[in-house]
């Protein structure tokens, strides 16, 4: 129960983002977090040194706007898990076990970064905001129509999913979770009464209009600023990506030690 409130309760908070209060457009955002994803993949799988210079992009973006790093690391922590799941055989396959480490770390750190980049553009922008500045960039109506329905009616199923676990734990008080042979009736009840919500959502959806696409409104942006911030956090990438930082100051720190 306490999992699926605090679950909700995420999702609520990319419903209050910032919606053009910023004054930055959605479409910079989300152009400044697509070049730093590439950027941070482009790196070879043994570079952990020029990635690792990355992470000044994730800490100015998370003092400038007041992200809370804690918070952001409870929510990316399974990322963590599934990178060193995906990278765990490296060691074993690649040309030394040191090197096979070496990769697995950058593939750690590659993922941490990438998602670490898209919780901040979620948290900063807003679902509405991204699915208005992916309208504006042309993407098919029917995909940001199914994004914006996505997040918009998770919170139903996750509601549905409470209410359903909460009647679970009145009729067996004694069980601290859902006994495993309940688990195949419950998942097929938790289907069957999301594809009746479904039903009554859309239902409700047409009679007020719906006819296949959302309106989109936007904010209040200075284009100017956009493009500011567009240009400075570009240049900035580059920068990073060219010239990685703690590789150059690990040149320094020989050099003066010699």
């Amino acid at each position: 129960m306490v999992k699926l409130n605090r679950a909700i309760k995420d999702i609520h908070i990319t419903d209050n983002a910032d919606d053009g209060k910023k004054g930055v457009h959605p479409i910079s955002w989300l152009l400044v977090t697509i070049v730093y994803i590439i950027a941070v993949v482009s790196f070879s799988k043994y570079n952990i040194i020029g990635l690792a210079g990355m992470v000044l992009y994730i800490l100015i973006q998370c003092i400038w706007y007041e992200i809370s790093v804690t918070g952001m690391i409870k929510r990316i922590w399974p990322v963590f898990l599934f990178t060193v799941l995906l990278g765990i055989a490296n060691p074993f396959f690649d040309r030394t076990v040191s090197a096979g480490v070496l990769s697995m770390a950058t593939l750690v750190l590659k993922g941490i970064f990438c998602v670490a980049a898209s919780y901040i553009l979620v948290v900063q922008t807003g679902i509405r905001q991204i699915c208005y500045a992916l309208h504006i960039m042309r993407l098919p109506k029917e995909i940001v129509t199914v994004l914006l329905l996505m997040h918009r009616y998770l919170i139903v199923l996750l509601k549905e999913l409470e209410r359903m676990q909460l009647a679970y734990k009145l009729r067996a008080p004694g069980h601290r979770g859902l006994h495993f042979r309940t688990w195949g009736s419950f998942v097929g009840l938790l289907l069957l009464r999301s594809m009746d919500r479904a039903g009554e959502v859309y239902e409700s959806m047409k009679l007020r209009g719906f006819n296949g696409t959302f309106q989109m409104f936007s904010g209040k942006y200075s284009h100017i600023g956009s493009i500011v911030y567009l240009i400075v956090w570009g240049a900035a990438i580059l920068t990073m990506r060219l010239f990685p930082i703690f590789k150059m100051a690990e040149v320094a720190i020989w050099q003066i030690l010699r």
